[in-house]
């Protein structure tokens, strides 16, 4: 199934302060993701999604995380050790919170 759209307008957690809030906004990443058109780079995989069957996992944060890995050469295992450690690898790749577990493999 298509990737679904990330929300443009987060709902505010009390007890949470958004990364933008905490990240320099002049770090590389947090320019580059500035820079990139998610809606374009969106629109150009989303045709190779079926459009029925389950749910997955948003196009910026897939297409982030591939970036990450090669930028960085890591495996798959440690490119989302890394993802969970940096909020700039997490902004990059569209998280609004810090998170402590990757949405992934949640049960």
């Amino acid at each position: 199934m298509k990737p679904r759209q990330t929300k443009a307008v987060p709902q505010k957690d009390l007890f949470q302060r958004q990364l933008v809030d905490i990240i320099d906004p002049n770090q590389p990443l947090v320019r580059l993701a500035k820079i990139i058109d998610w809606n374009l780079l969106d629109d150009e995989l989303g045709v190779h999604f079926a459009t029925v069957g389950a749910a997955v996992l948003p196009t910026r944060l897939m297409a982030g995380l591939l970036y990450l890995q090669h930028l960085h050469n890591l495996s798959d295992e440690m490119v989302l050790e890394q993802w969970l450690e940096s909020p700039y690898h997490q902004y990059f790749c569209c998280e609004i919170f810090f998170r402590t577990t990757f949405r992934a493999i949640q049960r």
